[in-house]
C-alpha cells in the first residue's frame, strides 16, 4: 500500500517537474549588461584577475573604515565574514557602492568552515516537494540547482563535481532512488553535472570497494550514483574577502562590533562602534545602511538595538569526523539517505582524506562548538552498517562541530516551521538581517541582502548585480592541468637544521595542492618557496607548505596560528595532531611576517592548542578500559 503511494506521488510530481524544468530551460538569464554592467563587468573582471594586484594592507583597511564619518559614511557596512557576509560585500562593492565588512574572528571561523564541503541542490528537498506535494519546496531545489552551478563556475579552482554513491537493499529501493534521481537530473535542466545512473551490486564493489556486499539481514542489490558539488569551504570564503578586497571594499577580520550606533533622533542605525582585536584599539565606522550577516549570532546584533527582540536564529549542530583515505575512493561518496533510525549518514573524500558525518540536531549556540563523544560514536557505529572495513575510534584523525543558523521569520504569524530557505528583514531602520539558507546559496542570499540594503538606504548602485560572472581570485583563467607549470617551472628550495637550503622537486601532489587552493595565484607561492627557502613541507603526508604561511599572511590577511591551520590551510580539520606539530613552524614564520617578539609568540602558541583541543581526534578523546568516555 505504502509503496504503491510513493510510486504514485513520484509519477504524480514528475509531470509538474518535467514542466518546470523545461519553462526554466527557456527563461534567459539575468544580463549582467543591464544598466551598463558590461563595461564595469570587465574592468572588475580585470582588476581581480590582474597577476600583479594585491589586497590593501590591513592598516589600510582599519583606516578606511574609522575613516567613514556621519558626514561621508559608508553606503553599507557588513557585520560578519562568512559566507554571506563576504558575498554581501562583493555584490556590493561591485555595484559601486562604497562597502566595509568586519568580522569577529576570523574570514570563515564560525559556520562557513564547518560544512559537509557539499554544493548541493537539496536531494532530501525534492523528496519532500514529492511526497508532500509542496511546489514551494521544488523552488528550493530549482534554485539551489542553479546556484550550485554558478559556485562551481565561479571558483573552479576550489570545487568541482562529485559522484555520490546511494546503495539499495531492495529492488523496490532501486526503482524508487533511480527515479528520484533521474527526477533530479530532470530539475537541473542546464545546470545538470553529470547524469545520474544504476550499478550493479558487483559494478559497485568495483567502484567502492570498502561497500559491504552483506548484512545480517540485507543483500545489496545494486547502487544509484548521481553528481553534486563539493568545495575546500574556508578556502573559497577567503577567496571572497579578498575578491571583495581587490574589488574596492574595506575588509577587516579581528575586528568586533561592540556596540550599534543609532541617531537618537530617527531611531535609525547608522554605524557601529568596533573594537580591532589585534591593536585593542577602538573607532566609530558610520554607514547608510548596516548588514547584519552574523550568521548563529545574528539575534546578538539584534539585541544590541532591543534586548526583548524576537529570536530568529533556531541553532542546529552538524558533527563530522575526518578519517584516512582507505575508508572511501577517491573521487566517490558515499550518502545513506535512511539510516535504521531515520537520518541520513554520508561518507566523502575530501582533501585526500574522508569526512563521514550525519544530519543536524539541536543544539545551543558557542563561539567553539565541540562535538561530543556520543555522536562521534553513532557515526562511526552508523557508517560500520554499510562497510566491510573495521571502524575503529583511533582512526578519527579530526572531528569537529558546526553551527547552522537556521531561521525564524521574525515577521511571520507562525513559527510552526522553521525555514531551510534564507530570510531577509529589517526589523530596525537601517539594519537589514539575512540568516538561514545554505552554503550553496550563498552568492543569491548576499544578492537579496544588497537589494534591501538599497531599499533602506534609499542607494543608487551604479549598476545590477555581477556576481553571477565575476570569479573568486585565482579562479578566472584556471585549466586543471595548471598544476603541470607549476611542477616543470619550480623547485622547492628546503632549509635543513644545520640552516642549509637544498633544492628539491616541485612534486605533483604539492603542485596540484597550490593549484587547487590558490588557482592562478599559485605561482606566487611558488615562487616564495623556490626563492625564500620556504619549500618544505609543513606536516608529513601533507601537501601544504611553508611558503603558503608567508603567502597567506602578506596576501590573504592571515593573522594567527589559528587563521593558517585552520582557514588557509584545512590541516586542523583534516589531521589535528599533525597541525599541532605543525604549528612551532607556522608561528616562526608568521612572527617573521608580523614582527612578532617572544612573548606574543607564546601566546599564540598557547591559543593555538587550546583551538585544537576542541577538535577531537584519537588523540584528544579520552579512554578507560578500551572505551571512550
Amino acid at each position: 500500500m505504502i509503496t504503491g503511494i510513493r510510486l504514485r506521488s513520484l509519477a504524480a510530481v514528475a509531470a509538474a517537474t518535467a514542466s518546470a524544468a523545461g519553462y526554466a530551460l527557456l527563461i534567459p538569464s539575468t544580463s549582467s549588461n543591464d544598466g551598463g554592467g558590461g563595461s564595469v563587468l570587465e574592468s572588475i573582471r580585470r582588476r581581480i584577475s590582474d597577476p600583479t594586484a594585491v589586497v590593501p594592507p590591513r592598516d589600510v583597511q582599519r583606516a578606511t573604515l574609522s575613516g567613514a564619518s556621519s558626514s561621508e559614511p559608508l553606503d553599507i557596512l557588513v557585520i560578519g565574514g562568512g559566507a554571506t557576509g563576504c558575498g554581501v560585500a562583493l555584490d556590493a562593492v561591485t555595484r559601486g557602492f562604497r562597502v566595509g565588512l568586519v568580522e569577529r574572528e576570523d574570514f570563515a571561523s564560525g559556520t562557513s568552515s564547518r560544512s559537509t564541503k557539499l554544493i548541493h541542490g537539496g536531494v532530501r528537498y525534492l523528496e519532500k516537494a514529492v511526497f508532500n506535494l509542496d511546489y514551494g519546496q521544488l523552488k528550493l531545489v530549482f534554485h539551489a540547482l542553479r546556484e550550485r552551478k554558478q559556485v562551481i563556475e565561479n571558483a573552479p579552482h576550489m570545487c568541482h563535481a562529485l559522484p555520490c554513491m546511494t546503495p539499495c537493499y531492495n529492488w523496490f529501493e532501486v526503482i524508487y532512488y533511480w527515479v528520484g534521481l533521474k527526477m533530479y537530473d530532470l530539475v537541473a535542466g542546464r545546470q545538470l553535472l553529470h547524469l545520474s545512473r544504476y550499478y550493479s551490486s558487483k559494478e559497485s564493489q568495483e567502484l567502492f570497494p570498502t561497500l559491504a556486499q552483506k548484512g545480517k539481514d540485507w543483500v545489496l542489490k545494486g547502487t544509484v550514483v548521481y553528481y553534486d558539488g563539493q568545495m575546500n569551504d574556508s578556502r573559497l570564503n577567503v577567496g571572497l574577502a579578498c575578491t571583495a578586497a581587490l574589488a574596492g571594499a574595506a575588509v577587516l577580520n579581528h575586528a568586533e562590533v561592540i556596540s550599534l550606533l543609532k541617531d537618537e533622533s530617527s531611531g535609525r542605525i547608522i554605524g557601529a562602534r568596533i573594537r580591532d582585536n589585534i591593536s585593542g584599539k577602538e573607532f566609530d565606522t558610520y554607514a547608510k545602511v548596516v548588514v547584519n550577516a552574523a550568521g548563529p549570532f545574528c539575534d546578538s546584533m539584534r539585541k544590541m538595538v532591543n534586548e526583548n527582540v524576537q529570536p530568529m536564529i533556531c541553532p542546529s549542530s552538524g558533527v563530522h569526523i575526518v578519517l584516512p583515505d582507505y575508508y572511501s575512493p577517491e573521487g566517490m561518496g558515499l550518502i545513506v539517505p535512511k539510516t535504521k533510525d531515520g537520518r541520513v549518514v554520508f561518507m566523502l573524500p575530501w582533501l585526500g582524506r574522508t569526512v563521514a558525518g550525519t544530519t543536524d540536531s539541536n543544539t545551543s549556540i558557542t563561539m567553539l562548538p565541540e562535538p561530543h563523544e556520543d555522536e562521534i560514536q553513532f557515526i562511526l557505529d552508523a557508517i560500520c552498517d554499510y562497510l566491510n572495513v573495521k571502524v575503529r575510534r583511533t582512526d578519527v584523525l579530526s572531528a569537529w562541530s558546526g553551527i547552522r543558523p537556521l531561521a525564524v521569520d521574525p515577521s511571520a504569524k507562525s513559527t510552526e516551521s522553521i525555514s531551510r530557505d534564507h530570510v531577509v528583514c529589517e526589523d530596525f531602520p537601517g539594519l537589514v538581517t539575512i540568516t538561514g539558507g545554505k552554503w550553496t546559496t550563498y552568492r543569491s542570499m548576499a544578492e537579496d541582502a544588497v537589494d534591501a540594503a538599497i531599499k533602506s538606504g534609499k542607494l543608487n548602485p551604479s549598476n545590477g548585480c555581477l556576481t553571477e560572472n565575476i570569479r573568486v581570485v585565482g579562479g578566472d583563467g584556471w585549466e586543471p592541468a595548471h598544476f603541470t607549470i607549476l611542477a616543470q617551472q619550480y623547485v622547492r628550495m628546503k632549509r635543513t637544521h644545520g640552516n642549509k637550503i637544498v633544492p628539491g622537486a616541485m612534486d605533483t601532489a604539492a603542485a596540484k595542492h597550490l593549484s587547487h587552493a590558490y588557482g592562478t595565484r599559485a605561482e606566487k607561492v611558488a615562487a616564495i618557496a623556490q626563492d625564500e627557502g620556504l619549500g618544505k613541507r609543513l606536516a608529513h603526508g601533507y601537501p601544504f607548505l611553508e611558503a603558503e604561511v608567508a603567502y597567506c599572511a602578506r596576501y590573504e590577511y592571515c593573522e594567527s596560528a589559528v587563521d593558517f591551520i585552520a582557514r588557509r590551510s584545512r590541516l586542523a580539520f583534516l589531521d589535528t595532531d599533525a597541525a599541532g606539530r605543525a604549528v612551532p613552524r607556522v608561528i616562526d614564520i608568521l612572527a617573521s611576517e608580523h614582527n612578532w617578539d617572544k612573548s606574543k609568540k607564546k601566546e599564540e602558541l598557547e591559543k593555538t592548542m587550546r583551538f585544537l583541543k576542541t577538535f577531537k581526534s584519537s588523540k584528544n578523546a579520552q579512554f578507560h578500559d578500551g572505551k571512550h568516555n
